[in-house]
């Protein structure tokens, strides 16, 4: 069994227990997601470059982006559970696609859309 897969049996479980499942719907979990991601922008929010780089070394800064990205990270699990799909699957493929995207000897370096390359 795969991370991922214990990791969604857990919050499967977690879930059920509250009988929370009747407000899963897709767009409610998507919509959720979102709303996690706006709270990890959040701590970057008003700060320079150099404090945002510096938010891991603050144990309290660290623990709220833990908290964040495993927020994301569960709603994205509950997301892929509800439509059926595979995330680490899914994630090898789309790392393919985007090999095929931006060859090292074009992209190399450049921060240029794969549209813009040439």
């Amino acid at each position: 069994m795969s991370d991922f897969s214990a990791l969604t049996v857990a919050l499967l479980a977690f879930r059920d227990e509250r009988n929370w499942q009747q407000f899963h719907t897709l767009r409610n979990l998507i919509t959720s997601l979102n709303l996690e991601a706006a709270e990890l922008l959040e701590l970057t929010q008003w700060k320079s470059d150099a404090e945002v780089e510096a938010l891991p070394t603050d144990a309290q800064a660290a623990e709220a982006l833990r908290d964040e990205c495993a927020d994301i990270l569960l709603y994205l699990l509950l997301i892929a559970d509800k439509a059926g799909i595979d995330l680490a699957a899914a994630a090898r493929d789309k790392l393919a696609k985007n090999a095929e995207k931006y060859p090292v000897e074009k992209a190399y370096g450049s921060r240029a859309k794969y549209t813009e390359l040439g």
